[in-house]
C-alpha cells in the first residue's frame, strides 16, 4: 500500500468483516464493509451491497470491532505522571522536553485517541505541528494556560515568590477582577487558544487551596464567556470540583464542567438547564498515590466516595457526559481505561463509547465531521480485539487497539500478517 505526501493511501481502503459500533449509540452492526477514500468514509453498510472499487486496498478485520476514533477532552501533554519531573526538567535541554511531549502524543494516538483537548500547559505550536503532519498525535484543541485568581488553582508560587511551574512552560494566567479577566481572555485568544480554561474552584494539586474553595466569581466567569462569544464563540471549560464553584461556573455560562466531583442537586439542575457537558476525569482516582504529594493525595481520597455518588446522580438525571482523563496527572496512553470508570457511574458500555466519540465531538464543536462512523465524515477509526460491549475494559489496553486511522491515514497497524 503506497502513500501520498499526506500519509494517506492514494487508493481507497476497504475494510471487510467488521463489527461496527458507529458511535451514535446504535446497537452494533455485523458483517459490515467500510470504505475510506480521500480521507472520508464513502460507504458504511452491508458487505453484500458495498461498491466494487478497482485498485482498492482490502483489509479483512475477521469480525473485529471497528469504532470511531476516540476523543479525550481533558489531558495535559506538558507532563508525565510517571516521570521524575523536577529531575528531568533540571537536566534535560528544552528541545528534549519537546520531543518527550511529541512521544506522549504519538503513544496517545496509538492508544486510540485521534482527537484531544489539552487543557493547559502546551503552546499552540504542538497543535499546528500535528495539523501540518510534522508529528504524530491526536488533532488538538489547546487552552494554553489555566486562568485563576491569585492563590487559586493555577497559582503555584511559594510565599517566597518562587514558581515551580515555571520549570515546565507558562501554565498560569492570573486575573483578579473582571477587567483583568477580560484582558487575560484576550491574551489567550491572541496566543491561539481554541478553548478557555478557567478555575472555578481550588483543586487537588494546587498548593494554596482546597477543592471546595471558590475560584473565579460568577461575574468574572460571565466576562470570559462574553469575550469568547465575541470571538467565534469558543468554548469555556471550568475546572470545578466543589459544589458552590460548580454552580458559579454554570451560572456564568461555561460549556463544560471538568471533574464536577462534588456537584449537588442544584448544580445538576443548572447543568441540565444550561445544556452543559460533564467531563468526570475519573482516571484521577485510579492512579498510584505516589504520583501525588501527601497533601494532594489526602485531598483526592477525601473526595473519592462522594465524587462517585454525586457524579452517578448527575448521570442518572441525564447529564451529558464527555470522556476526559486528566492524563498527565495520571499516565498517558491509557486513556480508554476511562470508559470502564464511566460505566461505574451508570452508563452502559454503549453510552460510555458515545461519551468518548459523538458526545465528545459535540463538546468540541466537531460533530459535523467527526465522532461517528458515517458516510461523508472524516475517516477516524479504531479497530480492537475483543468485544467492548461484553468487556468495556478491552479498549483500555492499548495492545488490544490493533489499528488506528486518522483522516484516512493508517497511524497504527498491528493486525496479524494473515489479515493484512
Amino acid at each position: 500500500m503506497t502513500e501520498d505526501r499526506t500519509g494517506r493511501s492514494p487508493d481507497p481502503i476497504v475494510f471487510t468483516g467488521a463489527r461496527v459500533i458507529d458511535g451514535t449509540g446504535a446497537a452494533p452492526a455485523e458483517s459490515v464493509a467500510v470504505v475510506v477514500q480521500d480521507g472520508r468514509f464513502t460507504y458504511v453498510g452491508p458487505e453484500s451491497s458495498r461498491p466494487r472499487i478497482d485498485a482498492a486496498t482490502a483489509i479483512d478485520l475477521g469480525g473485529r470491532t471497528l469504532l470511531p476514533g476516540f476523543f479525550d477532552c481533558h489531558l495535559h501533554f506538558l507532563m508525565d505522571s510517571n516521570a521524575d519531573f523536577t529531575g528531568r526538567l533540571l537536566t534535560n535541554r528544552p528541545i528534549v522536553t519537546v520531543f518527550q511531549r511529541a512521544q506522549r502524543m504519538r503513544e496517545t494516538l496509538h492508544a486510540g485517541i485521534t482527537t484531544a483537548r489539552d487543557l493547559g500547559g502546551i503552546e499552540a505550536g504542538y497543535r499546528d505541528a500535528v495539523a501540518q503532519g510534522l508529528i504524530e498525535g491526536p488533532r488538538l484543541h489547546v487552552a494554553l494556560r489555566l486562568m485563576s485568581h491569585t492563590g487559586g488553582h493555577a497559582d503555584f508560587r511559594t510565599p517566597s515568590g518562587y514558581d515551580p511551574s515555571a520549570l515546565l512552560e507558562p501554565f498560569s494566567e492570573l486575573a483578579d477582577d473582571p477587567t483583568q479577566v477580560r484582558l487575560a481572555t484576550r491574551k489567550l485568544l491572541r496566543d491561539g487558544a481554541d478553548v478557555i480554561k478557567i478555575c472555578a474552584t481550588g483543586g487537588v494539586n494546587s498548593p494554596n487551596d482546597q477543592p471546595e474553595d471558590e475560584g473565579l466569581t460568577t461575574e468574572e466567569i460571565s466576562v470570559v464567556v462574553d469575550e469568547t462569544r465575541r470571538h467565534r464563540g469558543r468554548p469555556v471549560a471550568a475546572h470545578a470540583q466543589g459544589a458552590q464553584g460548580i454552580k458559579n461556573a454554570l451560572r456564568g455560562g461555561v460549556t463544560s464542567i471538568e471533574h464536577g466531583y462534588l456537584i449537588d442537586d442544584e448544580g445538576i439542575d443548572l447543568m441540565l438547564e444550561n445544556d452543559a457537558f460533564l467531563v468526570p476525569t475519573l482516571s484521577t482516582f485510579h492512579g498510584d498515590g505516589g504520583r501525588f504529594t501527601p497533601a494532594a493525595y489526602e485531598k483526592k481520597m477525601r473526595m473519592a466516595d462522594a465524587a462517585m455518588e454525586r457524579l452517578s446522580e448527575a448521570v442518572r438525571r441525564g447529564a451529558k457526559v464527555a470522556l476526559g482523563t486528566d492524563a498527565g496527572a495520571g499516565p498517558h496512553a491509557q486513556n480508554l481505561r476511562e470508559l470502564g470508570h464511566l460505566t461505574k457511574l451508570g452508563l452502559t458500555p454503549l453510552e460510555a463509547i458515545r461519551a468518548g466519540t459523538l458526545n465528545a465531538a459535540q463538546l468540541m464543536g466537531l460533530d459535523q465531521t467527526l465522532g461517528t462512523v458515517e458516510e461523508g465524515k472524516t475517516a477516524d477509526l479504531v479497530v480492537c480485539d475483543g468485544d467492548p460491549l461484553a468487556d468495556i475494559d478491552v479498549l483500555g489496553d492499548p495492545a488490544n487497539v490493533v489499528l488506528v486511522m486518522q483522516e484516512g491515514r493508517i497511524a497504527k497497524h498491528a493486525l496479524p500478517e494473515a489479515v493484512r
